[in-house]
């Protein structure tokens, strides 16, 4: 039996008003795998914690394998737990979506990089150093080899040649996998949060994995582009598990949630079925909803759904490798709305290629789609993508030691790029708090920031 502490360096500052604040669920499924085959492992779960805190109980933890997640977001604080941890324990192993996509800049601060999934992944390779095997037939790790094909650890002296072995298959049959050890998460915290903040106790739920699409600026490091689904039982059975803890709303933060739409249907009917009371959202490509499935979410507990749109430029939707279209957007929006469900947005503002006239027809689009929730964000590259592959020869304001990850301004200053944000922002807002009369305001407001827009650097 190994000792394993999983850690999720993710500090919410007590002011950050996040509507997207949601356990580890991925650390959870490596947790639920590790202790089903005999390991005993702990989640330390940064959200609510202090900094000082947070690494105290890491090295008082006394683990002797250390697993830390890593996104563009907490790069940095994984780094410093690797380094403050490395002559503490036995192996730093990194996982998550940056260390999946680009493995070789990790190694100079843990000892070897789990990539994708890594549920079979881990256990295998706590196998292989138990029985000290060659780590070079696992598939999905990255680790620095000596001379006499022994791992380097981060830090010793001579380094060692990178080694990316073979990616692991994806695991095929998503019901066998056990759920989340959710008794490892923070759930007081997060039902308080939630609670506090927005009046409901919510958390998140996956029910596939994967995505057949292939957006420009989307990381499938983890998940791939295998879409695999699980089935509604299974799915039920964990949102029963997750209400007994006290939950009563749902995330489904699954990329392409109503992709299989008799799968949804299933979802709604089984729900009905076993008298479920709960209240859901989930995200939703475009052209994923209907009004047949929109009215059977709404009667099976749903609240709103969220579509990525990312521009109210077709020209620019082609650019993003998005297949869809403005015109699709809007009736989506339009369907949900008619069977009574909340909807929200997310736009991209100053994509690469951009021009101003693009920028503000996706700024006066999504400001008067009738959303009940918009997010504006400006681009970021991430490793991996092929966006990251076009822009990564003219960097511009590309700053990767961001605590907000990394952002791309290209032909946009940062300015010009936060003063889009700022005006989208305002915009949806007066929209928002005056209704019909919004106009009033909202015209020449418009008028005279488009003017200074595209005066702007």
């Amino acid at each position: 039996m190994t000792s394993i502490l999983l850690i999720y360096p993710h500090f919410n500052p007590s002011r950050k008003r996040s509507s997207f604040l949601f356990p580890p669920l991925g650390l959870g499924y490596v947790a639920s795998a590790l202790r089903e085959n005999g390991h005993r492992v702990d989640i330390l779960d940064c959200t609510f914690l202090k900094v000082a805190e947070a690494r105290r109980r890491a090295e008082a933890s006394g683990a002797e394998v250390v697993g830390i997640y890593s996104m563009a977001s907490m790069r940095q604080e994984a780094i410093v737990f690797a380094r403050l941890l490395r002559r503490r324990t036995q192996l730093l192993v990194a996982g998550g979506p940056e260390p999946s996509s680009d493995p070789a800049s990790f190694l100079d601060d843990f000892d070897l990089v789990v990539m994708g999934e890594g549920e079979e992944t881990v256990l295998e390779l706590l196998g292989a150093l138990k029985e000290e095997s060659d780590l070079g037939s696992l598939r999905g790790i990255a680790y620095r080899r000596g001379r006499r094909g022994d791992l380097v650890r981060a830090g010793e002296p001579g380094g060692g040649a990178v080694v990316v072995t073979e990616g692991r298959p994806h695991r095929e049959d998503l019901d066998s996998i056990p759920f989340p050890a959710r008794d490892l998460f923070p759930n007081e915290d997060y039902i308080r949060y939630w609670r506090e903040h927005f009046g409901t106790a919510t958390t998140s739920v996956i029910t596939t994995r994967g995505c057949p699409f292939a957006c420009e600026f989307c990381s499938r490091s983890v998940f791939g582009t295998s879409y695999r689904e699980r089935s509604a039982g299974n799915v039920l059975d964990e949102v029963e598990e997750v209400l007994d803890l006290g939950y009563d709303h749902i995330h489904f933060s699954d990329d392409v949630f109503t992709l299989n739409r008799e799968r949804v249907l299933d979802i709604c009917r089984d729900i009905r079925k076993r008298g479920l009371s709960f209240s859901w959202e989930c995200l939703c490509r475009v052209d994923g909803i209907d009004p047949a499935v929109a009215e059977a979410m709404r009667v099976a507990g749903c609240q709103r759904v969220l579509f990525g749109i990312e521009s109210g430029s077709d020209a620019v939707l082609s650019l993003m490798r998005k297949r869809i279209t403005v015109q699709k957007a809007e009736e989506a929006v339009s369907t949900a709305r008619s069977a009574g469900l909340k909807t929200g947005a997310f736009f991209i503002l100053c994509y690469p290629g951009e021009t101003d006239e693009t920028v503000l027809q996706t700024l006066r689009f999504a400001t008067r789609l009738p959303l009940d929730y918009l997010s504006f964000t400006a681009p970021h590259p991430l490793p991996g993508t092929p966006l990251y592959e076009r822009v990564k020869e003219e960097m511009g304001c590309l700053d990767a030691s961001r605590k907000d990850g990394a952002i791309f301004c290209g032909g946009f200053s940062e300015g010009k790029v936060k003063f889009a944000k700022v005006k989208g922002e305002v915009e949806f807002n007066i929209r928002i708090h005056f209704g019909r009369g919004a106009s009033l305001f909202v015209v020449p407001f418009e008028a005279v920031t488009d003017r200074i827009f595209g005066l702007m650097k």
